[in-house]
């Protein structure tokens, strides 16, 4: 008789586990900070405008697929048609035409508003708020909502901005930070919780910006971007 496949640990979130995890993966986490660190003052305006197309895949999937998704349109995210990216989709993400579709009307938008120079556009905002808030909530920088815009900033090296997904708003829940696991539907309950995960970095004495990878490796056993 085959031996029973036993069943993954559940992870007990407690101050005393999000702490000790912190120390043991400092190192990592701050290695990675650093990274995007890097990317905000190097990268160039190309892959930047791919690490927005990154998040684009994100939203309503996981990373691993994102990351699988750009590697696949790379050769299409500069001059191909919707068409083409599209297709190169096919396989690879679960909505292959919403995302092409997306990209095809944020890629022009960005072109209207800036060339596609996305540092110099990044850059401009002397306010952390104004600069979320100019991609979650342009009309036509399509597929990104709170969550996904400051997941690019912070992926691209700019800091205080938590990325509320279900993996932190399931631990800020466990913890009792917050009332519901549920995404916050609008921008003011997104602000609201963020400030309740900047509250919880506060009491927890651990960087805010590496609380987020903390919880986010605590929850998944990985820490990506």
């Amino acid at each position: 008789m085959a031996a029973k496949k036993s069943l993954p640990t559940k992870i007990i979130v407690t101050p005393n586990s999000i702490r000790r995890h912190a120390r043991e993966k400092q190192h990592e986490i701050r290695h990675r900070l650093n990274e995007f660190a890097h990317i905000r003052t190097n990268a160039s305006d190309e892959q930047l405008w791919h690490e927005l197309v990154f998040c684009i895949f994100t939203a309503g999937a996981s990373a691993r697929m994102g990351l699988r998704s750009v590697e696949a349109v790379k050769a299409h995210l500069k001059h191909g048609s919707q068409s083409d990216i599209e297709t190169a989709l096919v396989g690879t993400h679960r909505y292959p035409r919403a995302r092409a579709a997306y990209i095809a009307v944020t890629r022009e938008f960005l072109m209207q508003n800036c060339d596609l120079r996305l540092r110099e556009r990044l850059e401009s905002f002397s306010d952390d708020i104004e600069r979320r808030d100019w991609i979650a909530g342009t009309r036509d920088i399509k597929g990104i909502g709170y969550k996904e815009a400051s997941h690019f900033l912070r992926n691209v090296g700019f800091r205080n901005y938590a990325i509320l997904d279900k993996h932190i708003l399931r631990c800020m829940f466990e913890l009792g930070a917050i009332d519901s696991p549920n995404p916050p539907a609008t921008r003011a309950r997104y602000i609201e919780t963020e400030r309740g995960l900047r509250d919880l970095a506060c009491q927890l004495e651990i960087d805010f910006d590496e609380l987020d990878l903390v919880l986010w490796s605590l929850k998944t056993g990985e820490i990506l971007k």
